[in-house]
């Protein structure tokens, strides 16, 4: 039993562990791996994809899911007093909550497996799938040269795990104030695209625009990139913030099709977690 909080939990094998997984889930294995299983879910109500990819693995595995918002793990029981009733019935709990301490206590008493579905400081569920999904569109994605552009925040900052874990080259590009430790950054978003093949944006908060207004991604931008390189803006992005319309609708889009691995990906989470 394994719990999936932090990339930086685990090595690169882990990592390709689950992507075999993935894809032995596409061969048609693990037919009703999760029958009689009950999966504990902790997700607000805006929650698009990574909740709708989650129940749809749950329940096409032949799982039962029972929902609940966040706060229910704000209330003033102690979580300890929680996980221990949900010891009894719960065989995973997958939780989206913004305190990654919250999820952490969660690992710490529970005795089932704890999936990380986002906080404020990561995502890594979303991260191993682009890079499960960039392993089918490039030759080798671990040599390829990545650029982050934006602010520090949970999908840069799993980024930055995911290199170190992986071992691919990783730079940010951004304004003042918003870098991520231990990175190459560069101020100049034409000279920091040079020589990049992969290139990855997170949307910006309202008080961060005026500070992007110059590294916002364009087709002229991504021109200067290397041949074939790839731009993937993570969802939900923002036409006019930190891409433009015509980047979007470019052949450097890695495409909506991008995200369908998040279905497997999930799934294969789950499974790694529990085999």
């Amino acid at each position: 039993m394994k719990h999936f909080v932090r990339l930086t939990d685990y090595k690169s094998e882990d990592i390709f562990e689950i992507f075999q997984i993935a894809d032995e889930l596409k061969q048609g294995k693990y037919i009703d791996f999760l029958k009689g299983k009950c999966v504990v879910m902790f997700f607000p109500e805006s929650s698009i994809r990574t909740r709708i990819s989650f129940e749809k693995g749950i329940h096409s595995l032949g799982g039962q899911t029972i929902l609940f918002p966040p706060e229910t793990l704000d209330k003033k029981e102690d979580l300890k007093d929680v996980c221990g009733y949900l010891n009894n019935w719960a065989d995973l709990v997958v939780v989206r909550h913004k305190d990654i301490g919250v999820v952490e206590r969660l690992s710490k008493y529970l005795s089932v497996p704890v999936i990380n579905a986002m906080t404020s400081l990561n995502h890594p569920c979303e991260i191993v799938s682009d890079m499960y999904a960039l392993s089918k569109l490039r030759n080798d994605f671990l040599q390829d040269k990545y650029l982050f552009c934006g602010a520090k925040g949970n999908i840069g900052l799993t980024w930055k795990e995911a290199a170190e874990v992986m071992g691919f080259e990783l730079e940010q590009c951004c304004a003042k104030g918003y870098e991520m430790d231990g990175l190459v950054i560069d101020s100049n978003i034409c000279d920091a695209i040079k020589g990049k093949d992969i290139v990855c944006t997170d949307s910006l908060a309202a008080d961060a625009l005026e500070a992007f207004r110059d590294y916002q991604v364009t087709k002229t931008v991504m021109d200067m990139a290397n041949e074939g390189a790839l731009l993937n803006p993570c969802p939900p992005f923002y036409r006019g913030e930190e891409v433009s319309v015509d980047v979007i609708d470019s052949e450097y889009f890695v495409g909506y099709e991008f995200k369908k691995y998040l279905l497997e990906v999930q799934q294969a989470i789950m499974l790694w977690c529990l085999k």
